[in-house]
């Protein structure tokens, strides 16, 4: 913070001459000094001008006031500018060298030297305060710079310049911090330069100016501390001693300030400043070997009214301490285990109090010092033998649950020691230093066991992980896996169960890492040290390490290349979602000299548990090639299929590639046989009956998205699938085998539509050929439900209709005479199948096309019309369009030949609409039946016809009675029937 200039009227027309070059030159320099930026390197001749000025300066003093109101103005310049680099300096911290802050602090004491020289300025308030207060800062900065002679210079003049003011009469709060900051500061100066005796003089004097402030007390209490604790560590008789006094000192300043200051919050931080005292006076009575005076304070620190005593973690063992000092071995232990359950003791203290507690006891308080770990270091150097009962100890009894976090961590620390270690080097330790390495890797076992089984997220389920979850043998694959059969674990291996719920990955890690401190590095040894690499991989694998997990298990399979390391492998890549990685190491793992398929299995269970379906169908994939071998397998064939295709359908798209594993299926199926590709019996017939369901569904799926090429092969697959006779059944399922030959033809079709191309004949009779084996069905369901009196009663109606659809339009194609459709169609509306409706559309199909067979459609469509009329409530729109198709049929195929025929399609019309209310028979097709009626009289009105043109307007007139909304039409149909009567009169024609 800057500053504030001093402003003054303009006096530079009262400065003599040399005053007036000087100051210039100064102000000169200033400028530059404030133009100067942080960035650039710090100009040195400036200094060294502002020093000769300040000295030439100097030298002309006493100066009048008004020189010294502008080197007043010219100081503050000055320390301004000095704030402004050192606020710079802060923002960027490269440019704070020790070099830029012995020149910062330079220029701060020419600042308060150019100060000093007008410390006693007229018109401006507390001005030798304002210069004691420059050379104070100027002071702290040589103290940090530790140039402690400079910075006691700066505080002897502070002090000078504030010793004429009389203490009573300062009232400013920032003058009297000063007066206290300036003794305090100089007492640590002079403490520094080893004048302790002065220093502690200075503070004496400090005492004089605390104003009853709560932080001044604070303040110089603290000071005496600090140097009381730099007493205390001395160890000297003297020293020792003279710490107690200062700190004595502090406790009274304490006292002192809270008997002064009432406030509870301001006495808060005495309250606290006195508890830390008296925690080191009872350390100084202890270094005194004053064990009673120890525990009396100690005493005092526990009972203080605040909150309940002090419950500082150095107490406890400042107590322990004190009683083992007095021979109370009982009252020790107690505080012993006060230092264990204090989580606030740090490390070092509670290893200080296990060591004091060793030294006195011995060995018996071993078995109270049990639990206090880290202190169990100063018990190991004994012997190997003596060490590894201590480590069982702690840990437990081998591999158990006992075998905590906290015990490990211990356990830990303790066998990482250099001076353990060294205990077990040598030949004539490899029993211990094996022993050691079992012990601890059973405990690193215990604490990550649970990593063994499955992984505990939510997993679909797929028919092969359910089998792997089944399965014993995946717990035994897994510790053959990672090696986690240690020496003396064998027989213990049983309970490993019990650990299933510990995962505490990170500790394991370390227990293993410990344990590799106890394997040789020598040939022998390989085995090992790989075995310890592959469990630590596998222990950052679950800490989602996956770097660290990938440098062990790469050193792993330097020392010892196998299936494990290289199935690790395969584990990281999932866990960095590396599918392309995880592919390659699949195909890796299969040229392994110890690979056996379970692998594969495994590494599909582990894509699938991470999502990584496209990484599960090519380890099923590779399982798959060692099934034509022969050999035994760890699951069947039909199930590894079963589990791909059920992963290949959980996403849209990959149609095309679940029927390659279908055909596949179908393809081992006719090579190995029903019983041994499905099994026999209800799981033989379950997994047929799967592959069927699928291959139903999944065609029915593409046929909605319009891919009708898959729809075609999936039905086809489904009809064969559905048709397998499992174990000696007496037959497949006939009519799901039927449907899927129907619609295997139907979507034949529909690509051939969409596609806009057209079927080979080959392909035409192949088509048939399916449709023939469907049409020998359906006569077999036919035949057996004629025997009941129920005719087609097993099967859909459509899929009849679609069978005659696609027979008449594939025979169609073949050129064949139209005798063989129409007994089709015959056969057709003959079954109890059969609806107007199929009828109409088996009729407008035949009117379709190049290959069009009117005495088809005729039949078709005469018989729905019939259909139609005897129906209980007829729909009028299907009986108008099936006349109007009659109609075109006989007006088309048959032109003028048979008029009679075509006339009595109209008159049956008539009939039909006679006694219908209106609005029942479709009315655009009453109007077109009145008015087609009627303009086929126009060609026998001009050849003369007078009966063929009576008949034809007078059908006309009435069907156009029988339409609503043809009034006009039937007035002008009357008066030209009246006039043509007329006129046929006339002529003489009757």
């Amino acid at each position: 913070m800057r500053i504030a200039e001093i402003s003054s009227p303009d006096h530079r027309h009262s400065l003599n001459e040399p005053h007036s070059h000087l100051l210039s030159q100064i102000e000169s320099s200033i400028k530059d000094l404030e133009r100067h930026s942080p960035e650039s390197p710090f100009p040195e001749p400036l200094l060294t001008d502002l020093r000769l000025r300040l000295t030439q300066l100097t030298s002309l003093s006493p100066f009048p006031n008004s020189v010294k109101l502008h080197v007043w103005k010219l100081s503050y310049r000055l320390w301004n500018s000095c704030v402004d680099l050192a606020n710079a300096a802060a923002v960027r911290p490269s440019s704070s060298s020790a070099k830029f802050t012995e020149q910062h602090a330079n220029l701060r004491q020419i600042s308060a030297d150019l100060l000093f020289l007008a410390n006693d300025v007229v018109g401006v308030p507390s001005p030798a305060f304002k210069s004691a207060s420059f050379f104070y800062k100027t002071g702290l900065i040589w103290h940090d710079l530790n140039k402690f002679d400079l910075a006691n210079n700066c505080f002897e003049k502070a002090t000078d310049l504030t010793a004429r003011i009389d203490v009573a009469s300062v009232t400013d709060n920032e003058e009297r911090k000063l007066l206290l900051g300036l003794n305090i500061a100089r007492s640590r100066s002079v403490w520094e330069v080893s004048d302790r005796n002065l220093a502690i003089a200075l503070l004496n004097r400090a005492k004089t100016v605390l104003f009853g402030c709560t932080e001044s007390y604070k303040a110089l209490a603290n000071q005496y501390l600090a140097f009381g604790k730099i007493a205390l560590s001395s160890n000297e008789s003297c020293g020792v001693n003279e710490g107690l006094k200062l700190m004595n000192e502090a406790l009274d300043l304490c006292e002192k300030g809270m008997r002064i200051v009432k406030r509870q919050d301001e006495t808060l931080a005495l309250k606290n400043m006195r508890l830390k005292t008296l925690r080191f006076i009872a350390a100084s009575h202890l270094q005194r070997d004053e064990f009673e005076s120890v525990l009396k304070c100690v005493k005092v620190l526990r009972e203080s009214s605040s909150g309940g005593g002090d419950d500082h973690p150095s107490l406890s063992v400042l107590a322990m301490k004190a009683w083992l000092g007095l021979g109370r071995f009982g009252e020790a232990e107690k505080e012993l285990k006060g230092v264990v359950v204090n989580k606030g003791v740090p490390e070092g203290v509670w290893v200080s109090a296990v060591e004091s507690y060793f030294q006195a006891t011995g060995a018996a308080g071993a078995e109270t010092a049990k639990g206090v770990f880290l202190g169990l270091l100063g018990r190991c150097h004994v012997s190997a033998g003596a060490t590894i009962r201590v480590v069982r100890r702690v840990v437990g009894d081998g591999v158990t649950v006992e075998g905590s976090r906290v015990r490990a961590k211990v356990v830990a620390e303790v066998v990482s020691d250099e001076r353990v270690v060294a205990l077990f080097v040598g030949e004539e330790a490899v029993k211990e230093r094996t022993t050691m390495h079992a012990v601890l890797w059973n405990c690193g076992v215990t604490q990550m066991f649970g990593q063994l089984h499955l992984n505990n997220r939510r997993q679909p389920k797929f028919p092969l992980t359910s089998v792997c979850r089944k399965k014993t043998c995946r717990k035994l694959l897994l510790l053959c896996l990672y090696g986690l059969v240690a020496p003396g674990l064998a027989k213990s291996c049983h309970s490993a169960a019990d650990h299933f719920r510990s995962k505490d990955y990170e500790t394991s890690a370390e227990m293993f890492e410990k344990s590799m401190l106890y394997v040789p590095y020598n040939i022998e040894s390989r085995v090992l040290r790989a075995k310890g690499f592959r469990v630590l991989c596998l222990c950052h694998l679950g800490l989602s390490q996956l770097d660290q997990a990938q440098e062990y298990i790469t050193e792993a399979e330097k020392l010892e290349p196998n299936i494990a390391s290289a199935f690790l492998k395969f584990k990281i890549n999932l866990q960095k979602n590396d599918c392309d990685g995880a592919i390659t190491q699949v195909q890796a793992m299969t040229t392994c000299l110890d690979f056996t398929p379970d692998f594969l299995s495994l590494s599909a269970h582990e894509a699938i548990a991470c999502r990584a379906l496209r990484v599960a169908v090519s380890s099923l994939s590779n399982l798959l090639n060692f099934y034509s071998s022969g050999k035994p397998m760890p699951t069947t064939e039909v199930m590894v299929l079963r589990t791909l295709i059920t992963i290949l359908t959980q996403d849209s798209g990959n149609e095309s590639e679940t029927l390659v594993y279908m055909k596949r299926s179908h393809k081992r199926l006719s090579e190995v046989g029903p019983d041994f590709f499905f099994g026999k019996g209800e799981v033989g017939r379950r997994e047929r009956d799967w592959l069927a369901v699928n291959s139903w569904n999944t065609g029915t799926r593409v046929g909605k998205e319009e891919k009708y090429g898959l729809c075609a092969d999936f039905f086809r697959l489904a009809s064969d699938f559905y048709g397998v006779v499992v174990d000696g059944e007496g037959q497949g399922n006939n009519v799901m085998v039927c449907k899927s030959l129907i619609l295997t033809v139907s979507a034949m079709i529909a690509d051939e539509k969409q596609r806009k191309a057209t079927l080979l004949d080959k392909e035409v009779k192949q088509a048939i050929e399916l449709l023939d084996r469907a049409g020998k069905i359906l006569t077999t369901i036919s035949v057996g439900s004629q025997a009941e009196g129920d005719e087609i009663t097993t099967i859909d109606p459509n899929f009849l209709f679609i069978y005659t659809l696609n027979t008449y339009d594939l025979h169609t194609r073949l050129n064949e005479t139209g005798s063989q459709q129409l007994l089709l169609v015959k056969q057709f509306a003959a079954s109890k199948s059969c609806s107007p409706n199929y009828l109409l559309q088996l009729g407008l199909h035949a009117l379709q096309g190049p290959r069009s067979n009117p005495e088809v459609a005729t039949f078709a469509l005469n018989t729905c019309l019939s259909a139609l009329l005897v129906s209980q409530s007829p729909d009028y729109q299907c009986v108008a369009l099936t006349i109007r198709k009659l109609i075109a049929v006989c007006a088309i195929h048959k032109g003028d030949t048979d008029d009679d025929v075509v006339y009595g399609m109209y008159k049956q019309a008539y009939r039909i609409m006679v006694g219908l209310k209106a609005g029942d028979y479709p009315l655009e097709e009453g109007k077109w039946l009145a008015m087609t009626a009627w303009n086929r009289a126009a060609l026998p009105v001009r050849l003369g016809q007078v009966e063929a043109a009576r008949k034809w307007m007078s059908i006309g007139l009435d069907l156009a009675g029988k339409v609503p909304g043809m009034d006009t039409y039937k007035s002008c149909m009357e008066d030209f029937l009246d006039g043509f009567e007329k006129k046929s009169h006339g002529n003489g024609n009757v």
